[in-house]
Parts: C-alpha cells; structure tokens; sequence
C-alpha cells in the first residue's frame, strides 16, 4: 500500500469534516448577527437549532460524493455508500423538521406579540401545534419510505404493494377504526375551535385546563396538578363545559344558611365593600338576597362577577371567608344555631311531681300499739 493511497481517505475525510465546521461557523455568525439586528424578528434565533443537522447533511453529502474516488471504502463501495445515502436522507429529513419547527414557532411569537385577543391566541396555538404534528409525521413518513427505496429488493416489492393497495387500505382502515377516528377527531378540534389549549374545561366532574393537544389523545392539568389523558374523540362525542370559549367572564354564587334574625341590609352592605376592596372583582355585577327559608335558618345568596374561572374562584373564598368573619364578630346571633332549651312547662314538672309514701306518711300498721 502506497503512501498516496493512506493519504487520500485521510484528506478526504478530514476536508469534508473541515468544510463542514467552517460552514457551519460561518452560518452561526450569519445568523448571530442577523438575529441581533432584528430582534423583532424570532425566526433568525430559532434556525440556530438547525446548526447539527445542517452540518450533518453538509457532512453526509460529500462524503457520499467523494467516497468512490477517493478508495475510502475499497471493496465495500455498494455498503457504504447505501449507509451514507440513507444518513444523507435522514439528516434532510431532520434539517426540514428543524427549518419548519423554526419558521412556525416564529410566525406563531409574532402574532401572539400583537394579538389582543387571548381566546383567538389559544386556538392559533392550537392550530399550530397540530399542523406541525402532522408535518413532522409526514416528512417522517416520506424519509422512511425514501430509505427503503433505495434498497434494490424494495423496489420489486414497491410495485406488487401498489397494485394491491386498495385492499390494504380497506383492511388497514377497518382495523384502525378507532385511531383514524381520533385524528379526524383532532383536526375537528384544531379547525372547529371546540376546545384549546390552555381552555378551562370540566370533564367528567374534573376541573382543569387543557395542556396538550396531540392528533390522538387530550391532557387535561386539574387544580391538583394531576393529569387526565383523554381520547380527542371525548370531546367530539359527548358534552363538555368549556368556560374559556367566547367570553371567559365568570358569575359565582355563595350560599349561607344563616339564622332568621340576620340583618340582611347590613350583611349586602358589609359585601358590597369586600368586593370594592378585592382585586379579583371585575364590577360588572353583585348582590344578596334570600332564596329560600327553612323552620330553623334562612338561605342567602351572595352573587359576584370575575373576569375568568381563577378569579371567580378566589373571590368566592374571600367572599365566604370575610362574611363569615364579620358575622362572628359583630352579629354572632345571625349564624345557625341548635336550640335546646326545655319546651315550656316541662321545667315545673319533676317539682310537682309527690315524693313516694314514707312509713311515718302511712302510719302503725295493724297490730301496733
């Protein structure tokens, strides 16, 4: 073995390895620089994670250009240029990924920088997300069968495949009923607005928000940080509460079952000024009245207005919390109470009651002198 012949692999290798780092510097600093310019503009920041697999297709190509000439796989030319073709394929395959990951998440920051809508910015989110989804699985579905076509083997195969796809398709179809069920379910979902992410929903007696949203399956965050994975086909099926859809403007309620001499007026006044002093009150609306009595207390309402499902929970709490309070300290005979007092004339009873006959009451007995 000539000198020529160690020499050339090692320059080859070594300056496809070289051009691929300078390159990939080179378009570092382009995108450093640009990305510092504008600022405004996300896109030039997230194509920075496009770095590795744009040296890694940079790399594949030409090595899978000068392999053959340069006698790095002697004797093993078909072997690896078929695993340098199918590196080739899934390094553009992830580089695409990248590059379309990048443009939609920065398309998506913009708008929701000048959206002033939440509720539209939720479904765009959506939406978004499940469109990349559905790219992403498309490019992986075109890069897998790209590989295989490169095999010669599959290429005969391609073609009987072909002519009996329409029976595949009818078998494949009523075999994944179910799951193709759920993707139409989940573009409905993305395009029908029914729910979003980040929506405040109840499910199955479960309050929640909505945290992620695949093309299958649902994950619902409760007020107790568990997750709930749901088929998206619940949600296209069955009837759900959405509280964020259109206005997410809330009205609460606060019941209290009091006692009937309650100063009612005083009671409205003392919540007036509670909600005034609270900051999850929006002003939109409030009031106390009287629903409903019973023999022993009287049932109040207290209404009040929040301008999301958070806030109408909190100001509940306060609500209930602060009328309490000050019914215990300033009018504590307005809360229930259990009477028990003896009925009338049932006090005077045991003392009228005879003492039992002594023997001095009854006197001698017969006999006695």
């Amino acid at each position: 073995m000539s000198m020529e012949d160690v020499l050339r692999p090692l320059i080859v290798v070594g300056g496809a390895v070289l051009i691929t780092a300078v390159v990939g510097w080179v378009a570092d600093q382009v995108l450093g620089r640009i990305a510092a310019r504008h600022p405004e503009m996300p896109l030039w920041g997230l194509l920075g994670r496009c770095r590795l697999p744009l040296r890694l297709v940079l790399c594949a190509a030409l090595l899978r250009g000068s392999y053959e000439s340069s006698g790095v796989a002697e004797g093993h030319e078909a072997g690896v240029g078929q695993a340098l073709t199918l590196v080739l394929i899934g390094a553009c395959a992830w580089l695409v990924v990248r590059v379309a990951t990048a443009v939609v998440e920065s398309t998506y920051a913009r708008y929701a920088a000048h959206a002033a809508d939440p509720a539209r910015v939720r479904r765009v989110r959506t939406q978004v997300t499940l469109i990349q989804r559905i790219v992403t699985a498309a490019i992986c579905v075109v890069a897998v069968a790209a590989m295989l076509l490169t095999f010669p083997a599959m290429k005969t195969v391609g073609t009987s495949m072909l002519a009996s796809a329409g029976v595949i398709g009818i078998v494949a179809g009523v075999a994944a009923q179910s799951t193709l069920g759920n993707l139409f379910a989940g573009l409905q979902i993305a395009f029908g607005d029914l729910v979003r992410i980040g929506d405040t929903v109840v499910v199955d007696g479960e309050w929640g928000k909505v945290e992620e949203i695949t093309l299958t399956y649902l994950v619902v965050t409760t007020w107790d940080e568990r997750r709930i994975t749901m088929p998206v086909s619940y949600f296209t099926s069955k009837p759900f509460e959405n509280w964020s859809r259109g206005n997410q403007r809330m009205t609460g309620t606060v019941f209290f079952h009091l006692d009937h001499s309650t100063p009612i007026d005083l009671l409205r006044d003392h919540l007036h000024n509670v909600l005034k002093s609270s900051h999850e009150w929006d002003e939109r609306s409030w009031g106390l009245v009287v629903t409903d009595t019973t023999p022993s207390t009287i049932q109040v309402r207290a209404l009040v207005t929040a301008k999301d499902a958070d806030d109408i929970w909190t100001l509940r709490c306060l609500v209930r919390e602060q009328l309490i309070e000050w019914l215990r300290r300033e009018h504590p005979y307005a809360l229930p109470r259990i009477n028990t007092a003896p009925a009338p004339g049932l006090e005077e009873a045991p003392s009228r009651r005879q003492a039992p006959p002594t023997a001095d009451d009854i006197g001698p007995g017969p006999g006695t002198n």
